[in-house]
């Protein structure tokens, strides 16, 4: 059953809401301008690009399909469908290709060609993987995980990939390893995200782990997602998934990995330490200062954009894995 909220007078339209990048760098941009003695009065923020409207992206048929996927009997399933592919195929966030949610069309630009994973830090195994690398020397197996974007809407989808403790174990961290820094690629001469906001960004996109976090069981390094490669939209070719927390923890198309004593600085903790805390853990009794986190969109299924509102989880719903890390 295709289940359809009608929302209330009051509420903004999904397709009006002003992405966070743009948002951000508006309000920063604006600064700027006071402070150089310009006037404040520009042009209103631009609105989301409704996904729906945008062509149908490459199908399943274009990417290359796992044979005998196991499925981690742990994560099969949660309390709710999987998002329909095509769906959670047209609505992602990659701002190395734009501030809307319909960018899978210009994240084809990404290339993902012998693509390589520097580890190096505080480790005694510094080495470099290539994809196959990856894909051969750890078991891949599928799991269902629950997504939670800080901007308070959700699917769920099913990942293939393999533990990050594996890679962990691996490379065997010095011990005085504390944290992980995630790094993306980045190319200004690829990427095409729009304006003055991608330049003015800390880019390469970063992100950070404590090692704690990085060899609990539900962290994950996928690879794939439906049962095939991931699409460029979702980070192709290798991406990481922390399901405990905010989506934008889950850096994209990650090209290196930096095991450090000392807490890294990251991406939006960077831009707006106010609004995106380091750990970034759902909880929704932790207001985003602009919104509530009490209850959660989640995508549904069927042939078009319908969402239904429902109570935001503590840790998304994986308390029993994780709570035991923080002190709540």
């Amino acid at each position: 059953m295709t289940l359809i909220r009608i929302p209330k007078s009051w509420e903004i339209p999904e397709t009006e809401t002003t992405p966070e990048a743009i948002f951000l760098n508006r309000r920063r941009f604006i600064k700027t301008l006071i402070g150089a003695g310009i006037g404040a009065t520009i042009l209103p923020m631009d609105g989301c690009s409704n996904a729906s409207e945008s062509k149908t992206p490459p199908s399943a048929n274009s990417y290359s399909a796992y044979s005998g996927l196991a499925i981690n009997p742990a994560f099969a399933k949660v309390d709710r469908p999987i998002t329909d592919q095509s769906l959670s195929s047209k609505y992602n966030n990659f701002y190395e290709f734009g501030g809307s949610k319909s960018i899978w069309k210009a994240a084809q630009a990404l290339p993902t060609e012998n693509w390589q994973v520097e580890v190096s830090g505080l480790v005694e195994n510094p080495r470099t993987y290539d994809l196959d690398d990856l894909q051969k020397k750890f078991p891949i197996e599928e799991r269902v995980y629950r997504f939670r974007c800080v901007e308070a809407w959700a699917m769920v989808v099913p990942w293939v990939g393999f533990p990050m403790k594996l890679l962990v174990k691996d490379v065997e961290p010095k011990s005085n390893a504390k944290f992980v820094r995630l790094t993306s690629f980045y190319d200004p001469k690829i990427t095409t995200g729009p304006g003055f906001w991608s330049s003015m960004y800390p880019w390469p996109y970063t992100e950070g782990l404590r090692i704690e976090e990085m060899t609990n069981d539900l962290a994950f390094f996928a690879t794939g997602i439906y049962g095939h490669s991931l699409p460029k939209q979702h980070g192709a070719p290798i991406r990481a998934v922390i399901p405990w927390k905010y989506g934008f923890k889950g850096a994209k198309s990650i090209v290196k990995i930096e095991f450090l004593e000392k807490q890294p600085a990251t991406f939006w903790n960077t831009i707006d330490a106010h609004e995106y805390d380091f750990e970034a853990n759902v909880n929704p009794n932790k207001p985003h200062p602009r919104w509530s986190q009490a209850t959660e969109r989640m995508m549904g299924n069927g042939p078009s954009f319908t969402w239904e509102k429902r109570p935001t989880l503590l840790y998304n719903g994986y308390a029993e894995y994780v709570g035991h890390l923080y002190n709540i």
